[in-house]
């Protein structure tokens, strides 16, 4: 089987149980935490996979990615079970496919406003309930600040992107000029 069918069923299975008790933001967090571990620190992937390493000390590894001792007995029993029918390789996959799964049910849009100095929240509140009415969902908002775009902003969100950056706009004169 493939790994990504195999991380959907098991992500999809977890969301079920997750809603079924009220837990799914409980275990959202979680599983962000857990693929953020993931891309933060990459020897965890090499240390999971390590046959050498017991399914104990891999729980407790887990555990302390998912967000250490307050981890919910939903998210430990995940753990376990995923131990137990050894698809601890696939676990990085199975946390994000959680992620995007609870993203489409719960209607969650990303969006990432890009400037080139950091702008007020007011600001950033007011590009948020702009996204928000035109995707007619929540958006988990993001700011970043690259002085590299010079002046304006970029805009992205769900598949949609607006540069109204300064570096574009010298770029497209100077492409202009070019030909």
């Amino acid at each position: 089987m493939d790994i990504g069918v195999i991380s959907v069923r098991y992500a999809r299975a977890l969301l079920k149980s997750a809603t079924d008790n009220h837990l799914e933001d409980v275990v959202y967090a979680e599983m962000q935490c857990l693929a953020k571990c993931y891309i933060d620190i990459p020897q965890l992937r090499h240390t999971i996979d390590n046959p050498m390493l017991s399914k104990q000390s891999k729980e407790s590894l887990l555990a302390t990615a998912l967000g250490g001792e307050n981890v919910s007995p939903l998210s430990r029993s995940f753990v376990a079970l995923v131990l137990k029918e050894d698809r601890e390789n696939m676990i990085q996959f199975m946390a994000n496919a959680y992620v995007t799964l609870y993203r489409q049910q719960k209607n969650i849009i990303r969006g990432r406003l890009i400037t080139a100095v950091a702008v007020a929240p007011e600001t950033e509140q007011k590009m948020k309930r702009m996204v928000e009415g035109n995707t007619q969902g929540t958006v988990e908002f993001e700011t970043e600040v690259n002085p590299d775009i010079l002046g304006g902003f970029i805009l992205e969100y769900d598949t949609f992107r607006m540069d109204a950056s300064v570096k574009s706009r010298l770029n497209s004169i100077l492409n202009t000029l070019k030909k």
